[in-house]
C-alpha cells in the first residue's frame, strides 16, 4: 500500500465515524478529501503536477479532462454539488460509497491522462 492508499483509507474511516455520529456534512468533506487524494496520486503517476491542493478543484479538473466513465463523471459532479440552505445535498446520494468507487477506479488506472 502506498501513502495515498493509507491517506484515502484514513479519510474513509473518518467519514464513517462522522456519519455514525450524525455529522453527514463532515462525512461529505472526508469523502471529497479522499477523492482529492486519489486524483492527486493519479495525476502524479501520469507525470502531471496537480494544479491545486483543493479536492474541489481537482474534481472539476478530472471530470472535465480525464477519461472517466460516465458513471464516475456523475460521481465527480455529486462530490462538487453545493448543499442547500438546510445543509443537505440537493440529490439522494451516498457520497462515501460513490467516492470509494471513484477512488478505486483512479487508483487502479494505468491509462494516460
Amino acid at each position: 500500500m502506498n501513502d495515498a492508499t493509507h491517506e484515502i483509507q484514513r479519510e474513509f474511516e473518518q467519514a464513517q465515524k462522522a456519519r455514525t455520529n450524525g455529522n453527514e456534512g463532515q462525512a461529505r468533506v472526508c469523502a471529497r478529501r479522499a477523492a482529492g487524494i486519489a486524483i492527486r496520486d493519479y495525476l502524479l503517476r501520469n507525470g502531471i503536477r496537480p494544479p491545486s491542493r483543493s479536492a474541489h478543484d481537482l474534481l472539476n479538473l478530472i471530470k472535465e479532462s480525464a477519461p472517466l466513465p460516465p458513471d464516475l463523471k456523475r460521481v465527480a459532479d455529486h462530490l462538487t454539488l453545493r448543499v442547500t440552505e438546510e445543509v443537505k445535498l440537493p440529490i439522494e446520494a451516498d457520497l462515501i460509497a460513490e467516492s470509494k468507487a471513484l477512488c478505486e477506479w483512479l487508483m487502479n488506472q494505468e491509462d494516460k491522462f
